[in-house]
């Protein structure tokens, strides 16, 4: 038998450490063979493309999209160059016509060339040339790097606002759907977590419903004044055109307009440095911040109702809520939207410091910052939404549950009406508010420290105070009574704002995918 020393340990830690290193050693070789294998296991993955996304908003912010952007922009510079008077032919615009889609020998080219001239504009411009030899003379003629960069980002974020408000709709109306359904079932309302006057389940969904009308409103605002930078040049002051055009101020201000249009922009930055105000990033990443809180709002919302097992979201046959408590049902997409809202949140504060701190006409610290944050921005935010269109889809609605919860604290609400009716049967006011408050003092002591129901009613009804509405006792505890305009604000409301945002929209929404969870 082998006596457990300290050595023996040591030496038994080594011996697996050897062969963990031989096994990475062989997988990495193995993987030299595969790159792909080498792409998923042994370089960091942002979890917001692997795990969460939709292939859509992934694309979105690819490379492809990106650098296939950049080669549209050059091809549409170039046209209007040449419809502009500039010495640029048909072959050489068909050229670039025929090589806009980037394959991975344009990357790997783009890629060699960056590792050399640390220049990622120039070096795609060079890959871009080696497709188009004969277009290479006039590839970004006048342009500077911000004519792409910046122009691809505000395509981006413009396509990205689309995919946003398409999800965002259909929450909306999967939404309006369930707070539609339960418009009449009474509920504890709650403030400062306490249980407070009877809503409807309806109503308060109608309170998630209302903030994503306003977000929705806002994103369409952002979405229709996002401006194009158009052709500004080095400064903004589109000095390099003005050259091309031998001084014809007409024509440059044609050429930015005519290439804002080809590109789907009406509105073309005004003035500008190099780059397009960086309080433009900030206007779009604050109203998707606004959305996140209203996520945040509904899921924390439904985890809270969910503890106490009177609104529950989707639970698959044989997922697992926790790895110890078999029992668990732990509310992870509500929380997952909690999570991914919190980071697009903090964004927003993260795009104020770059447009705080842009220098003069143009500095860089903005660049490294934007190629992580605008992306982040949007992609999390379109995990979130896909996680609120699956819960509210299947969301689970107890209304035993939530009738008992509400019969538990109806009697405390009820004593001002059973007052009142005992009072026009001939009663004292005074009298039998003092024998109310005294009953109520009992039941809620008996409830607190023995853990027994609430009595209080029976406690009224027995009382000969009381015997005059004795009979009447049931009406006055129907909890409808109690919700006032509750579910009629919900139908209003959904009439008169709702509906009419959804019918105005519907192509919007049209053809979008059933939302699921992969993880």
């Amino acid at each position: 038998m082998i006596r457990w020393t300290r050595a023996v340990h040591v030496a038994a830690i080594t011996a697996a450490r050897t062969r963990s290193v031989a096994r990475t050693v062989a997988s990495s070789a193995a993987a030299a063979q595969s790159p792909k294998r080498v792409a998923t296991r042994l370089r960091f993955e942002n979890p917001l493309v692997g795990r969460y996304s939709s292939k859509e908003m992934s694309f979105n912010w690819s490379p492809q999209k990106k650098f296939s952007t950049w080669r549209r922009l050059w091809l549409c510079l170039a046209t209007v160059e040449r419809e502009l008077g500039l010495n640029i032919t048909e072959a050489q615009l068909e050229e670039m016509r025929a090589n806009l889609e980037l394959d991975e020998s344009d990357f790997a080219a783009a890629e060699k060339k960056e590792a050399e001239i640390r220049h990622d504009v120039m070096s795609h411009i060079h890959a871009f040339g080696l497709r188009c030899p004969t277009a290479a003379p006039i590839i970004h003629l006048g342009a500077t790097s911000c004519f792409v960069g910046d122009n691809t980002d505000l395509i981006q974020m413009r396509d990205g606002l689309r995919l946003v408000r398409a999800q965002l709709l259909d929450l909306i109306g999967l939404l309006r759907d369930t707070a539609m359904q339960y418009a009449d079932l009474p509920t504890l309302g709650f403030t400062h977590l306490q249980p407070a006057q009877l809503v409807t389940v309806g109503k308060r969904m109608s309170l998630w419903l209302q903030d994503l009308t306003m977000d929705f409103a806002d994103l369409t605002d952002a979405q229709s004044a996002l401006p194009f930078l158009g052709v500004k040049g080095t400064t903004g002051t589109q000095a390099s055109y003005v050259e091309l055009f031998g001084g014809d101020h007409q024509k440059a201000r044609a050429l930015e307009r005519r290439v804002a249009r080809l590109n789907g922009f009406e509105t073309v930055i005004p003035v500008s440095g190099q780059t397009y105000s960086r309080k433009i990033d900030f206007r779009v990443l604050s109203r998707l911040s606004g959305l996140a809180q209203s996520l945040t709002k509904m899921a924390v919302d439904i985890r809270l109702l969910a503890s106490r097992k009177e609104i529950e979201e989707p639970f698959e046959r044989k997922q697992v809520g926790s790895s110890a408590m078999a029992y668990k049902r732990n509310p992870m997409r509500c929380e997952r939207i909690t999570s991914l809202s919190r980071l697009v949140i903090s964004l927003a504060d993260n795009a104020a410091h770059t447009a705080a701190n842009q220098w003069l006409e143009r500095s860089l610290d903005d660049s490294a910052n934007r190629r992580v944050v605008l992306p982040e921005a949007f992609l999390a935010t379109d995990v979130a939404l896909q996680l609120a269109r699956n819960v509210i889809d299947g969301i689970q609605v107890w209304p035993h549950v939530i009738r008992k919860h509400a019969a538990a604290e109806l009697p405390f609400m009820a004593t001002e009406n059973v007052l009142m009716a005992a009072v026009k049967a001939g009663g004292n006011r005074q009298e039998l508010h003092e024998t109310i408050r005294e009953l109520s003092m009992e039941a809620g002591r008996r409830v607190k420290a023995e853990g027994a129901d609430n009595d209080l009613v029976e406690r009224i009804r027995e009382h000969p105070d009381f015997a005059a509405v004795r009979s009447s006792l049931d009406s006055v505890l129907d909890p409808a009574q109690y919700v006032g305009r509750a579910p009629a604000q919900v139908r209003e409301f959904v009439a008169e704002h709702v509906d009419p945002l959804l019918a105005e929209h519907a192509q919007l929404r049209a053809g979008l995918a059933k939302a699921s969870v992969s993880v």
